[in-house]
This record gives C-alpha cells, sequence and structure tokens, in this order.
C-alpha cells in the first residue's frame, strides 16, 4: 500500500508540474484565435476577454512592423544556431581529444555563460561593441552593425549549450570506432565526416534546438546589443509596455515549430534506443559457442 501510494504521488506530483508548465502556453494558443476587437492585440484589459473565434491574427502576422520582427528574429535564429552548432561541435571533439586535467579545466570555463546572468551577458556584450566600434571609428572604418551584432552574441552564448549537448554523446562513443575507420584507409577529415559525426548526430541535433531555442527565446541580451526595435522579443516588450498591445499569434507561430522539431528528435532518440536494447538483449542470448538460445 505504501509503495503503490508513493508511486500515486509521484504521477500526482508530475502531472502538477506540467499543468502549471503548460497551462499559460495552452491558454495562450486558445486565446490566439479569440477577436479582441480593434487592434487585434493582448492587452492587460482584455486577456482574459473571450470575444469570438477569428482567424484575423494569424492573416497579417507577416505583414507590418511584427511581421518585420518575426522574420528578422528567424533569421537571426537560423543563422545564430547553425554557426553556433558548428562551432560548439568541433569545440566539443576538440575539448574531449584533450587529457583529463585541461579538458576539466576547458569545460568548467566553457560553462561559465550558461551560469552567468543574462544582464551581466548583455551589459558585457554592450560594453564590448561599444569598445570596438569606438576603435573602428578612430581608424575611419564602417561600424559593426546591429543584425552582425545580433549575430555574432547569440552565436556566442549558445556555443555553450551546444557543446554540453554533445559532450555526452561522445562520452558514449567508442574511440574505437575512429581509429577502425582510420586504418582502413580513411583521412582524418574523412573518418571525422563519416564516423564520428553520424554517431554522435543525436547530440548535435539537440544542440542545435537548444541553441535555436535560446536565440528564440533571448530577450536581455538582444535588448543591451542592439538598437533595434523590430527584434520580436524586444517588439514585444515595447508592445506590452506601450498601447497597442501584442498579438498572441507571433508567440504561436514561434513555439509550434519549436515543439514539433523537439518531438522529432526525441522520436528519434527513442527509437535508437530501442533498437540498441533489442540489439543488446540479442547479443545476451548467444551462448559462449556464437549460438542464439
Amino acid at each position: 500500500m505504501v509503495k503503490k501510494a508513493g508511486k500515486s504521488l509521484k504521477y500526482v506530483y508530475l502531472g502538477l508540474m506540467l499543468f502549471f508548465l503548460y497551462i499559460p502556453i495552452i491558454y495562450l494558443i486558445v486565446f490566439s484565435f479569440n477577436n479582441f476587437g480593434t487592434g487585434r492585440r493582448v492587452s492587460y484589459t482584455n486577456i482574459g476577454a473571450w470575444k469570438g473565434f477569428t482567424l484575423s491574427n494569424y492573416s497579417n502576422i507577416f505583414t507590418g512592423e511584427a511581421g518585420k520582427a518575426l522574420l528578422l528574429t528567424l533569421e537571426i535564429a537560423a543563422i545564430s544556431s547553425v554557426a553556433a552548432t558548428v562551432i560548439g561541435t568541433a569545440a566539443a571533439i576538440g575539448i574531449y581529444a584533450m587529457k583529463k586535467g585541461p579538458r576539466n579545466v576547458i569545460l568548467n570555463v566553457s560553462q561559465l555563460p550558461m551560469v552567468n546572468p543574462d544582464l551581466v551577458t548583455g551589459i558585457t556584450f554592450m560594453m564590448l561593441f561599444a569598445f570596438v566600434n569606438s576603435l573602428l571609428a578612430k581608424l575611419n572604418i564602417g561600424q559593426i552593425g546591429d543584425i552582425p551584432k545580433l549575430v555574432i552574441a547569440h552565436v556566442t552564448f549558445s556555443i555553450p549549450y551546444v557543446i554540453f549537448s554533445v559532450m555526452p554523446r561522445l562520452r558514449q562513443s567508442s574511440g574505437m570506432l575512429y581509429e577502425a575507420a582510420m586504418d582502413l584507409g580513411c583521412s582524418p577529415t574523412k573518418a571525422l565526416m563519416k564516423v564520428v559525426i553520424p554517431d554522435i548526430m543525436p547530440g548535435i541535433s539537440s544542440g542545435f534546438i537548444m541553441a535555436l531555442t535560446m536565440s528564440l527565446d533571448d530577450f536581455v541580451v538582444s535588448y543591451f546589443v542592439s538598437d533595434l526595435s523590430s527584434v520580436l522579443s524586444v517588439y514585444i516588450y515595447s508592445s506590452a509596455r506601450g498601447t497597442k498591445g501584442v498579438n498572441p499569434a507571433l508567440a504561436t507561430v514561434i513555439f509550434i515549430p519549436l515543439v514539433t522539431l523537439l518531438l522529432i528528435v526525441n522520436l528519434r532518440r527513442l527509437s535508437k534506443e530501442r533498437e540498441y536494447e533489442i540489439q543488446s538483449k540479442k547479443v545476451k542470448m548467444k551462448d559462449k559457442g556464437g549460438n542464439t538460445k
């Protein structure tokens, strides 16, 4: 009885945790189809008032200032996540090849941006780009624009998450695969691309999704780094603080693709784990003579 009660409490706790985490998102998705009337925007005065079903919130989502903010945010997220994935994967492979002492030091240093407050990171980037632009101005060289600054900042704070996702997969992978490929005539680059990268691809995919999510979700760094009010997070902040309110369809359009990507990656990982379990069971079923029982 005690074990059953404890098991039931675990499920109740898990259900309550998921409920409080996802009920605001479900609420947002439902109210993205609400007819808010003038301006079709969510504000603090009409957030809980259902005025009828409509698709008008989605009809002009890619037009006007909101559409520009959404497209620019998606472009920056795509570029920065791809760049962060490439750099982070290469860094993870290099760190994994180090000796234990230097590897632990580099890993600890690389994880600092993950625990560093976003406010400190944003102010640091702002001061860095201000210093660089002042030097470029003295040299009569064109200054770094807002979009390059955003891309550089997003790539920088996304790299540690890619390293964090790829390193466990490298630990699970066997170093003998790389050596075997080299023994069979592959060059180091070919062995890396044909053997190592496919073997750690689940970790790379998870790192890419983490980088993409962090870029889309970022507000503080984008607010301090760029003067653009057309970045989606900054646009939503300024709209919510102003009188025009926020279109909830903007958040829904970003949320659904991310959930789809997460489901695809997780389902793929589960299928790989099941295949591994099946292969392990087949190996255990074999006797010492190599015959299957």
